[in-house]
């Protein structure tokens, strides 16, 4: 079985290619271009690189949110046109689980931050248990304080990681009351591998889409949205 991945769902743009349980391609850059110049040339590297005709992919994973909303509608574009042109179904992962799969089979309590913007993250609590990955608080969009909250409640040792380490690790060292760590720069961030691995285990368990249905998942209004929200509640007052 062969799962191509994408994950465009921050600044980092990742693809990877899964034979069965070997992981045979991945491209991950981590820099200033935009997904809509990076991504399809990625695609059309690796699958050069290891001379793969894409009718033989059986699925196309992809991080479906949340995320920057430009680039999972971005990722989301690609997977869909890539499933329709070569009828293949599609496999959402959660954005926040494919970051914690990152981290499998660590002891500790797994939570990812993506920053969100106003103090706010997209974040989640995971765990292995004997492998098998388990999702403790489903992905969230909420304020850093209120789960940092959640974690000194829970008393457990945690490792952080992703993109909303950076803009928030000042909070975490003041807030945090349970022995913590952060995540290398090689395991910190998004990638198509780690999104490519927990596909499998979704494609096994049925848990696929069409092309034709797929849609990103944000969790919350984009700016512009909730802009034109708030001048509307303005408005009829």
């Amino acid at each position: 079985m062969k799962i191509l991945a994408l994950d465009t769902s921050g600044l980092v743009a990742s693809v990877a290619i899964i034979d069965e349980d070997t992981l045979t391609a991945e491209y991950t850059i981590n820099y200033k271009k935009t997904h809509s110049q990076t991504l399809l040339p990625m695609i059309d590297e690796i699958v050069k690189m290891i001379q793969l005709d894409l009718k033989e992919i059986d699925a196309i994973a992809v991080s479906g949110g949340p995320g920057s909303f430009t680039g999972l509608r971005i990722g989301s574009a690609t997977a869909k046109g890539l499933g329709l042109a070569l009828d293949k179904p599609i496999i959402h992962i959660p954005t926040v689980d494919g970051l914690a799969y990152n981290l499998f089979g660590v002891k500790d309590l797994i939570c990812p931050l993506m920053d969100a913007k106003r103090n706010q993250v997209y974040t989640g609590l995971y765990e292995f248990n004997e492998n098998t990955f388990i999702t403790l608080e489903q992905q969230m969009a909420v304020g850093i304080e209120d789960i940092i909250t959640k974690i000194n409640e829970m008393n457990r040792s945690v490792i952080f990681l992703g993109d909303g380490v950076t803009p928030y690790r000042d909070i975490i060292i003041d807030k945090i009351r349970v022995p913590y760590q952060f995540a290398p720069a090689h395991l910190s961030k998004q990638r198509a591998g780690a999104v490519a691995s927990l596909a499998k285990i979704y494609y096994d368990k049925g848990q696929i889409e069409s092309a034709l249905s797929h849609q990103p998942e944000y969790l919350r209004l984009s700016q512009a949205e909730r802009e034109l929200k708030e001048k509307n509640e303005k408005s009829n007052k």
